[in-house]
């Protein structure tokens, strides 16, 4: 089968592999899409995980269910899923608390394990979730929307609290846009994109979300936003947050910062305006109620996705994307 292979840090390229033998308990699946996450790119330089080489990549993915396991009955041949990639061992303490995306020795597909950048790829069943008849390429969304429903149920929405009024999200990518658009659909009336980059903010215009460029016309709407969250990765961004929040408002730190990175925050004003801060890591069983957002959405969320290209057309994006503003969610297509 073909697939994309990372042979050691910094190495990719295209590789033509066994078939995988199938193990119990575990399907074989038919990718149908796969998208690429900034993680894959993390992953192949060893800057994410164990640094498991050689490897297939891919953590964003759906497909159909080739053949199954002689001891499998959950799943058959035919079935069309998504992919949950996350491996916990499910007995540390984290794991006993129900957070298995904090799990002390947490493994994934495209991670650790061979993933979705590959004709087929080999799945625990118990990691695979009908999609019905969602389109491949909005199921391989999943992933990333679950990490964003796990980034919100962190902030507290969703868990009795009132609904915020307004939002701010720093970066017009395709996960802070996914995570606009999921604020949106979970009631927040006034939902607004934060970039310096033009041709993106059209874009998030385009969807419905109110667009603000960085700099002089945002600072006007200092401590004006209930909630703000950062999706840019970018230190100083993150930094700047709570200048946008409301009192009593929430900042969530969603963007995945260098770890070396520091920031300044003045403990006072966290106390004084009584803001509350969150953090947020990967995604922790919120795989069906993705797929579930994604079966209702009007099509909006789907429209994220600008690429669905061959294996091997994929390849170039793993150099830190195309350059090109307009480039959202990249995806490997069987269909392509």
């Amino acid at each position: 089968m073909k697939a994309i292979r990372f042979t050691a840090a910094g190495v990719a390229g295209m590789a033509e592999l066994e078939m995988p033998a199938i193990k119990p308990g575990h399907a074989l699946v038919r990718v149908r899409s796969a998208g690429l996450c900034h993680t894959d790119i993390e992953v192949l330089h060893g800057r994410y995980g164990e640094g498991a080489f050689p490897l297939v990549p891919g953590h964003e993915y759906a497909g159909t269910v080739e053949a199954v396991a002689s001891d499998v009955t959950a799943v058959k041949r035919g079935d069309r899923v998504a992919v949950d990639p996350n491996i916990p061992c499910g007995h540390c303490p984290a794991c006993r608390k129900g957070l298995t995306n904090l799990c002390a020795s947490l493994k994934a597909y495209g991670v650790t394990e061979n993933g979705g950048f590959a004709e087929f790829s080999m799945v625990a069943v118990d990691h695979l979730h009908g999609i019905g008849d969602l389109g491949f390429a909005t199921a391989a969304l999943a992933e990333p929307l679950a990490c964003v429903l796990n980034g919100l149920g962190a902030a507290g929405l969703g868990t009795g609290n009132s609904t915020p009024g307004t939002a701010l999200v720093f970066g017009a990518g395709p996960i802070g846009l996914l995570l606009a658009l999921s604020l949106r659909a979970k009631g927040v009336k006034s939902v607004a994109v934060a970039d310096i980059s033009e041709p993106r903010l059209a874009f998030a215009e385009a969807l419905g979300l109110e667009p603000l460029v960085s700099g002089s016309a945002l600072s006007a709407r200092a401590r004006s936003f209930d909630f703000v969250a950062d999706a840019t990765g970018v230190a100083k961004v993150v930094e700047g947050m709570i200048g946008f929040t409301a009192d009593g408002g929430t900042a969530l730190i969603f963007g995945v910062c260098a770890p070396d990175a520091r920031i300044s925050v003045a403990p006072f004003e966290i106390f004084r305006r009584q803001i509350r801060l969150a953090g947020s890591h990967s995604l922790n069983r919120n795989i069906p109620q993705a797929l579930d957002i994604l079966s209702q959405d009007d099509g909006t969320m789907a429209r994220l996705v600008s690429h669905q290209l061959p294996l091997s057309e994929l390849l170039p994006f793993f150099a830190k994307g195309s350059g090109d503003p307009t480039t959202m969610k990249v995806q490997f297509s069987s269909e392509a």
